[in-house]
């Protein structure tokens, strides 16, 4: 609670500051044009006057006295003539000055230069001053008042952004090991969404990893224990006859040796895991997915002919380019070919192909085996048919990898029932998708 304040508040203060901020440089902006407006016209304004003197009046020096009044209440003009020697020919001069507690704005137009006499206009602004004054305040209320509703604003927007936040983090906070569900997203607002699905992805990959993991140490101990048991009662079986005969106990031996073997790759395929597990923390690299997989086949496709078998592969786009993990991408292709070639027969072809649909990229590996049991979990570790000599340890693999990457792989029979087909489904980011 105490930090879900602490988080409202320090955003109420930031979001605040911006937009206090961005109204005070608008306020200026303003408040700058509207004076340098106003005083500019006013400038204006009296050039246009003395321009209107010197055509109306022929002799200024005579016709100003006698027109006087005239001007004072019709333009509101204080105009004469004076000899301004210290100016040294300067062509117009309009400055601002305040005198007794008034503004007036005073202009200075060469009338003859010779003599330095300059027309003089001297016109009272303090009423347009004083307007641009009322609008200084006005402005400065206006922030106030828009500055409170900010804040009002803020505090509201807040809740709403850190309500569904808070409730990601209680659920979260109440998952255990044993509490791992998805989070209910339908009173979550829609911009929250997409965080809700990732959280629930996340969570369902730990939950598969949680279970897998438990699977695989349970399956690590049975399959430790049973070469174990079979060295122990071979042993035995030899102690207890009292005069055993050198075959004998060379069998015990055999089957020693024999046991100690299936432990042995039994800790392999372990070993080959844990470096796979390491392998998701190799740095993503920006590969082209069709060269790399067909790169990956020819090498494949030596060993096939080797043992009488042949890939064929037809892959699509010709293209394409995404960021990727090599060495989890390069197990999957060879536990699915390994697979496929180890359970085909001789003179059979494994027939691989591609394609990209729906910003998703398809690999599908087809073999001409018997098929496989579709009522046992074959990603789960230990789990392998009666005619596999593995440990059962290389499809948990491919899906560990596949998870790393957010792919989804599939094994199932074929449709034609002549083997069986395994498929990678890789989703591909916008910017990918195009290629």
């Amino acid at each position: 609670m105490f930090l879900s304040k602490s988080i409202r508040f320090n955003f109420l203060i930031k979001l605040s500051v911006a937009m206090a901020t961005l109204i005070l440089l608008f306020s200026t902006i303003l408040y700058e044009y509207f004076s340098y407006d106003l005083e500019n016209e006013m400038r204006n304004s009296l050039i246009e006057q003395s321009q209107y003197l010197f055509h109306k009046f022929k002799n200024l020096e005579t016709e100003l006295p006698k027109n006087y009044l005239f001007l004072k209440n019709t333009l509101k003009l204080d105009a004469n003539i004076e000899s301004i020697k210290n100016f040294h020919h300067i062509p117009i001069s309009i400055k601002k000055e305040t005198i007794n507690d008034r503004v007036y704005l005073i202009g200075y137009f060469p009338y003859e230069f010779g003599n330095a006499k300059y027309l003089i206009l001297k016109k009272d602004i303090t009423t347009e001053m004083a307007i641009q004054h009322k609008i200084f305040k006005s402005i400065i209320v206006l922030n106030a008042i828009m500055l409170i509703i900010i804040v009002i604003y803020a505090f509201i927007i807040s809740e709403m952004l850190l309500s569904p936040i808070k409730y990601f983090a209680d659920k979260l906070a109440k998952m255990n090991e044993n509490i791992l569900e998805p989070i209910d997203l339908k009173n979550i607002p829609y911009e929250f969404r997409l965080l809700g699905h990732s959280i629930n992805h996340l969570v369902l990959r730990i939950k598969s990893f949680l279970k897998y993991k438990k699977e695989l140490f349970i399956g690590t101990a049975h399959e430790m224990k049973t070469p174990l048991a079979v060295i122990r009662a071979k042993n035995q079986l030899a102690l207890m006859r009292k005069n055993p005969t050198i075959d004998e106990c060379r069998e015990a031996m055999r089957e020693t040796i024999k046991a100690i073997d299936d432990m042995n790759k039994t800790v392999s395929s372990i070993l080959e895991f844990g470096r796979a597990e390491g392998a998701q923390f190799e740095k993503v690299e920006k590969i082209d997915i069709i060269e790399f997989i067909a790169t990956k086949l020819e090498e494949y496709r030596l060993i096939a002919k080797e043992n009488s078998k042949d890939i064929r592969y037809t892959l699509s786009p010709k293209y394409l380019e995404i960021d990727i993990q090599p060495l989890l991408l390069e197990q999957i292709i060879r536990n699915f070919i390994q697979n496929a070639l180890r359970f085909s027969p001789k003179d059979s072809t494994i027939k691989v192909t591609s394609y990209l649909r729906d910003g998703v990229f398809y690999l599908k590996i087809r073999d001409e085996g018997k098929g496989i049991d579709d009522t046992i979990d074959l990603f789960s570790p230990f789990k392998r048919s009666k005619e596999s000599p593995g440990t059962g340890l290389g499809l948990f693999l491919v899906k560990s990898a596949a998870d790393a990457i957010g792919a989804t792989v599939d094994l199932k029979n074929r449709k034609d029932k002549r083997g069986a087909v395994a498929t990678l489904e890789l989703p591909i980011c916008e910017e990918e998708r195009e290629c």
